[in-house]
């Protein structure tokens, strides 16, 4: 009897061990070096990539026109399908610098009761687009993108790096909602509106920059940001704010700059709910040499990408004495 369940017991350690090891084969199977993928005509990645592959790649470039035939084969491939339900995709970083959405092709999202239709238009990141896509780590998007809709990254909480483009003028309603990865966000130059709810629970959230052209912020777009640290404003005008636009945001903890000459009007309007308002010089462009009094805390690219070195063209650096400069770098 000893014998039996010693030998039982042998077995059923060895099964364990198998099915262990199956698991970090499968885990080992990943294809973690960058695919890259021109598309030759929209609505053809499906074509170009193999049934056996699409839940392996963990790292995809796209270059060339992407419909909502592509978008839907990303989706899947990101871990969520069209209606939205989990898939087996481990994409985690995706690089749509040279990609083009335009209009066409399937629906890429219907929703959980499968009874609405989305589908792409020209240079728009479209509603629900990568909602729920909690696996992407780093997004770079198409430059040609004018307008994010409403949901399109809501929930996607690993997010921890996001390139948005210099010619993007409106983010919709929730469009970045429950992204708590987000560490830090410098909206475009262009960006003008900001929808309800855009940035709500974007808890990991520590440094803010609005751009100059900001003329409207929606109900509740920062709710629950409770990470923030600094919010750095360039807008001479303040924007028209909704209600509610903080709420949740630590207001002693958070200090707002904005521009010279501007405090009592930053003071009097919805920003006034935090206790640090300071002035700092907005405009003007400095050379690559800076004083040894401050040191330098971030530095970004004028499309609002964040920079580990000085790189080629102009810089936009913040320092620690709270200064933001426009640095030319040759």
């Amino acid at each position: 009897m000893k014998q039996i369940i010693k030998r039982g017991s042998f077995f059923t350690l060895m099964f364990m061990l198998l099915g262990c090891l199956s698991l970090y084969a499968a885990d080992n199977d990943l294809i973690t070096k960058q695919i890259t993928i021109k598309l030759e005509k929209a609505g053809t990645l499906p074509d170009r990539i193999e049934s056996s592959k699409k839940y392996k790649i963990t790292n995809l470039k796209i270059i060339g026109e992407i419909n909502g035939t592509d978008l839907k084969m990303i989706r899947d491939m990101a871990g969520r399908n069209s209606r939205g339900d989990f898939t087996d995709g481990k994409l985690s970083v995706l690089d749509l610098s040279e990609a083009k959405i335009v209009e066409g092709g399937d629906s890429y999202f219907t929703g959980y009761d499968n009874n609405n239709n989305y589908y792409t238009s020209n240079d728009v990141i479209g509603s629900f687009a990568f909602e729920g896509c909690s696996g992407l780590t780093s997004l770079t998007l198409p430059a040609g993108i004018t307008e994010i809709g409403d949901l399109a990254f809501s929930g996607c909480s690993g997010l921890t790096s996001l390139t948005l483009p210099a010619g993007i003028t409106k983010i919709d309603d929730g469009a970045f909602a429950g992204c708590s990865g987000l560490t830090s966000l410098t909206l475009p130059a262009g960006i003008t509106s900001i929808g309800y709810n855009a940035f709500e629970d974007c808890s990991g959230l520590t440094s803010l920059t609005l751009p100059a052209g900001i003329t409207k912020i929606g109900d509740g777009a920062f709710n629950g940001c409770s990470g923030l640290t600094s919010i750095y404003v360039y807008a001479e005008k303040v924007p028209k704010i909704g209600s509610n636009v903080f709420k949740g945001c630590d207001a002693k903890k958070c200090t707002v700059y904005v521009p010279m000459g501007t405090y009592d009007y930053y003071w009097l309007s919805e920003f006034g709910y935090f206790e640090n308002i300071v002035e700092f010089e907005a405009t003007g462009i400095d050379k690559t040499t800076t004083s040894t009094d401050v040191e330098e805390v971030a530095r970004y690219s004028v499309n609002g990408q964040r920079l580990s070195a000085p790189t080629k063209g102009l810089n936009i650096v913040k320092y620690s004495d709270g200064s933001v400069k426009k640095v030319a770098v040759r």
